[in-house]
């Protein structure tokens, strides 16, 4: 499962995986304790996959600030607590994204990124790539290996 169906919803406390959708909201159930929650329209609802995070020059995608803490953490969860104060939590996001927006990122969304991170490590997501994107990679990778070969095996006959 990737970010995709993963939730954030204003004023509840940790993430939510997406189960069904109804005429009045949809139906969510809890990473921390697995309880189902019916969230109305109204409510402010976000999907991790659409999240970014401000640097100087762009937007980066939640997906890639994941995986780069994934890299540096060697797959596991982070060495610092969500709960550590504002300064070691900015000293530690910027060994992650050096070039971050410090005016509009705030420590209660670097706090947010953490806690998310080692929440989705511990309900068993640790893949933060877009699935589709590497699926589509693969055959224009194999595609390049396949004229590469051919265009060596070329040279290698004309010699």
């Amino acid at each position: 499962m990737g970010l995709d169906k993963i939730l954030a919803i204003t004023g509840r406390p940790g993430l939510y995986e997406l189960k069904a959708q109804t005429r009045s909201g949809i139906v969510a159930e809890s990473l921390i304790d697995r309880k189902k929650i019916s969230v109305g329209l109204r409510s402010n609802i976000s999907l991790l996959s659409e999240i970014a995070i401000y640097t100087l020059t762009e937007e980066v995608p939640l997906k890639e600030v994941f995986n780069k803490i994934k890299q540096k953490e060697n797959g596991k969860k982070t060495k610092i607590s969500h709960k550590e104060e504002k300064i070691k939590l900015e000293e530690y996001f910027f060994e992650i994204l050096p070039d971050y927006d410090e005016d509009k990122v705030y420590a209660s969304d670097i706090k947010k990124v953490i806690q998310w991170y080692n929440l989705l490590l511990d309900y068993g997501i640790t893949d933060f790539g877009d699935e589709e994107k590497s699926k589509k990679e693969a055959p224009a990778k194999a595609k390049t290996a396949t004229k590469a070969k051919a265009s060596a095996e070329e040279k290698t006959s004309k010699e």
